[in-house]
Order: C-alpha cells, then sequence, then structure tokens
C-alpha cells in the first residue's frame, strides 16, 4: 500500500514538471508573460545644472524635462552647485546610467573638457546651454544660450544712458570663472571703451571688478568691499541678479542705495520684482524657457540626423521699471 501511495506521487510529480516545461517552451510561463507585457522604458537626457538654487537654472531644468516629455525621453536633473569635480562626477554617473545624452552648463567653462571627452568617448553626444564650453579637450554637439556679448553690450548702453553726461565710477561684480559672464563683462567694457574714448565724454571710469561667484551672499560680500574702497561709487553692473540683490543688500546696509544704480542680467522673477521695487534700476533680460525649448529640439533634431548649428544665440533686451509695470506676470 504504502509503495502504491509512493508510486503515484511521483507519477504525480513527473507530469507536474512536464507540464511546467511545456508552459515554459511555448513562452506561457507567467515570468515571461509578466516581462513581455512590461513597457520600455524612455530613453534618458542627463542635466547637470550650474545650480539649481538659482531659479533660472531651475526654469531651463523644468521645460527642458516638460519638453523633453513630449519627445518620449526623461530628464535626470542634478545640480553641480557650482563645484566642477561634482559635475564631473555627475557626468560619470550619466555614462553609467547609459543616458541618450547629456546637457550642461559648465562650472568651469575650461576644467569639465575632460568629463565631455569621457562622454565622447562613451559615444554620448554632449551639449551645453547658457555656460559655454572653452576648450577643446572634448566635443560639444550645441551651445544654445543668450547672446551674452549682446546683452553685456545692453548693459553697457544702460549704463551710459545713466551716466554718460556726468561720468562716475562704476565696479562690476563678476563671474570669471563661466564663459557666459565673461561675455557679460566683454560687452559691457565695449561700450564703456567706446563712450570713453569720444572727444569730450564725461568718463566711465571702472575701478573695481571682483568675483561675486553669481550669488548672493558672495554679490553682498563683494559689494561691501568696494564701497569701503571707493566710497565715492556712482553705479554697479552686476553679471547676474542674484548678486545685483546682494550687491542691494550691502548698499542699503551702508546706507548707499540711494548714492549707487545697479544694473543686472537676467530678469529672473525676483530681478523682475527688484527692477519694478526700484531696486534695480535695469536688466539685460533672458529667456531661460525658451533655451530649455531650443536645447531639446536640437537635441531631437540630433537623433533624427537633421543639421543643429554648433551653436544658437537668442538675443536679450533691456527691462525698465516702466515695463515691470506693464508686465502682466508681475500683476
Amino acid at each position: 500500500m504504502k509503495h502504491s501511495i509512493c508510486v503515484a506521487g511521483s507519477l504525480l510529480a513527473v507530469c507536474v514538471a512536464f507540464l511546467g516545461c511545456k508552459d515554459s517552451l511555448s513562452g506561457n510561463s507567467l515570468t515571461d508573460d509578466t516581462a513581455s507585457s512590461a513597457p520600455a522604458s524612455a530613453p534618458k537626457i542627463g542635466y547637470s545644472a550650474l545650480t539649481l538654487t538659482n531659479p533660472f537654472f531651475k526654469v531651463i531644468a523644468d521645460t527642458m524635462t516638460e519638453e523633453a516629455k513630449k519627445q518620449g525621453y526623461d530628464v535626470i536633473v542634478e545640480s553641480a552647485n557650482q563645484d566642477v569635480v561634482r559635475q564631473s562626477d555627475q557626468v560619470e554617473e550619466f555614462i553609467v546610467q547609459g543616458v541618450a545624452a547629456i546637457v550642461l552648463n559648465p562650472a568651469d567653462s575650461s576644467s569639465i573638457g575632460q568629463a565631455i571627452l569621457r562622454a565622447n568617448e562613451a559615444g554620448i553626444p554632449v551639449f551645453t546651454n547658457d555656460i559655454k564650453y572653452a576648450g577643446d579637450t572634448g566635443k560639444v554637439v550645441c551651445h544654445v544660450a543668450t547672446d551674452n556679448l549682446q546683452g553685456g553690450r545692453l548693459a553697457g548702453e544702460a549704463m551710459v544712458k545713466l551716466l554718460g553726461e556726468t561720468g562716475g565710477k562704476v565696479a562690476i561684480v563678476d563671474y570669471p570663472d563661466v564663459e557666459s559672464c565673461q561675455m557679460r563683462t566683454q560687452g559691457f567694457r565695449d561700450i564703456i571703451d567706446r563712450h570713453n574714448q569720444q572727444d569730450g565724454s564725461s568718463q566711465i571710469e571702472i575701478v573695481s571688478v571682483l568675483n561675486g561667484r553669481g550669488a548672493r551672499e558672495a554679490g553682498y560680500t563683494v559689494t561691501q568691499d568696494m564701497i569701503s574702497a571707493h566710497s565715492d561709487l556712482a553705479a554697479i553692473f552686476a553679471i547676474n541678479d542674484p548678486s545685483a540683490l546682494g550687491a542691494r543688500a550691502a548698499l542699503e546696509e551702508a546706507g548707499l542705495q540711494d548714492q549707487v544704480a545697479i544694473i543686472g542680467f537676467d530678469g529672473a522673477r525676483a530681478g523682475k520684482e527688484a527692477i519694478l521695487a526700484g531696486k534695480i534700476l535695469c536688466d539685460p533680460v533672458q529667456f531661460p524657457d525658451e533655451m530649455g525649448r531650443k536645447t531639446i529640439e536640437m537635441i531631437v533634431k540630433y537623433f533624427d540626423g537633421k543639421f543643429v548649428p554648433a551653436e544658437l544665440l537668442i538675443p536679450s533686451s533691456l527691462y525698465y521699471q516702466a515695463d515691470a509695470e506693464a508686465d502682466p506676470a508681475l500683476q
């Protein structure tokens, strides 16, 4: 009797095993069904922003994410926090993740080259926006940015409009580590130099250029140094809104807010609100949403085999208090 039970149990086990093998061979196993029905993940674009504490780069990130989704891509957003070593590590991680493309705001316009080269060697195309890669170690497919030279010239024209008849001492809160700010400062200097070379012109003298690192806190600190060294300062050109707002805080603390005018750059909401309140004279405004859209457009064109320019520049325009008063976004 015991022998019969054992034989029956063995036959049952064989049948179960046979049926399991049959399901596997015919592709009808539960595991296979699950795998075949799982959706393929979307290709990814890695974006290393200079810093997400600046709303300007947050707009770029959000716009790229939205536009990429329309094209079937997901965007991985990381913040380099203005640290080129951190950004290089993020590029390495993007490579490991097998992203389709990489977008950078270089934290250092020269030193990021080795990271770009490693992406090139991995077969991953690299794009930049806002800040241009200034070296030749690696290759960038396309750079999408504000025409920063033109924007700097607009800032210079605003300064000449302000001080052209009287002249005066001017300081620059700079950020020389990044190419975009180098171009803004160059454009600004071009116009000031042109004005000063005119016969009989009242001289606008650039007496101080300090690195505010594009940040509010650093802008505040270097402005303190500027007004300590030059109590008769007439105006400041700050290369972006955070540094302009930091400069304004230092002037208010010193009671010099009515003596020293500020020309910023960006046109982020905080900057526009400061212009509306009369705390900043004007800004050459950028269009970060357009920058984000154009970057994704260039990536899609690249993968479609269409022509992609090496550089795509977006003009800026001057924005004064009257523009802020008429701006529906500030109502």
